[in-house]
């Protein structure tokens, strides 16, 4: 087996997080990948949705975006955004929103909108679902590379909300439960039950913990034992290579 790469650790390690009979709202790039390998794996039970309405797909090929047709290949439904949104996340039976990002910051509050760097201002697509799920979903799970402009001490623009300046859910008036994981390039980041601040959970085989606190733009919480996270198991990196993304499409990089 050739070496494995980082997104194909990041991608086993999201997809671990998955449990079966789970309903997921999955957007696209690597959670959509973690998510198809999770369901041809121990979840075969797992029903994905994409925000514009379509469930439990089984995508034909590698799709490059919501909008093209090879990701609906053999879906069970598909109705629309309002459905996915009203009908599912509003009404609390979504039990995790896997999501990408520009930047999330040590309470989860995730920027999905602009960056500012070196006095420029530049504008991306904004949330599209990504404040809905990240709102009402069950647990909220993120997938992005390890960069400290990419984890700071607080986001640049509010997209979708975690523990908005560490306050407990309830008392932020949402009702999902909120961040749940960061899975990068270099570790996984769990949260604090008590102050709600991320903290170290695992670093991927080679990763250094001073890599990862000098990569990191807010104050980690770092345990005492520092797991290793899990690589992928030879079937897995099969799935991933010869059959969900054989293109390397995602898994070619770290978005």
């Amino acid at each position: 087996m050739s070496e494995i790469r980082a997104t194909e650790i990041m991608v086993a390690a999201g997809a671990h997080e998955l449990k079966d009979g789970e309903t997921v709202v999955v957007g696209i790039g690597l959670p959509q990948i973690a998510c198809f390998l999770a369901k041809a794996t121990h979840a075969p039970g797992l029903t994905p949705l994409l925000e514009i309405g379509v469930a439990n797909m089984r995508p034909k090929d590698t799709p490059v975006g919501l909008a093209d047709s090879r990701i609906f290949y053999r879906a069970t439904c598909w109705s629309g955004f309002l459905d996915v949104m009203g009908m599912n996340l509003h009404r609390g039976i979504v039990d995790t929103g896997f999501l990408g990002a520009l930047e999330v910051d040590r309470y989860g509050n995730i920027n999905t909108t602009l960056s500012r760097e070196g006095g420029r201002l530049r504008y991306f697509n904004g949330s599209a679902g990504g404040n809905d799920v990240a709102s009402l979903a069950k647990r909220v799970i993120v997938i992005m590379r390890h960069e400290k402009r990419k984890l700071p001490v607080a986001v640049s623009h509010l997209t979708s909300p975690g523990f908005v300046g560490g306050r407990p859910r309830a008392e932020l008036g949402l009702r999902g439960g909120g961040p749940h994981r960061i899975i990068t390039d270099k570790a996984v980041m769990g949260f604090d039950k008590e102050n709600h601040s991320a903290a170290l959970m695992s670093l991927h085989p080679g990763v250094s913990l001073e890599d990862v606190l000098a990569n990191t733009g807010f104050p980690l919480q770092v345990p005492d034992a520092i797991a290793t996270t899990a690589l992928p198991t030879a079937e897995e990196l099969r799935l991933l290579r010869d059959e969900i993304d054989p293109k390397s499409v995602y898994l070619g990089g770290v978005g």
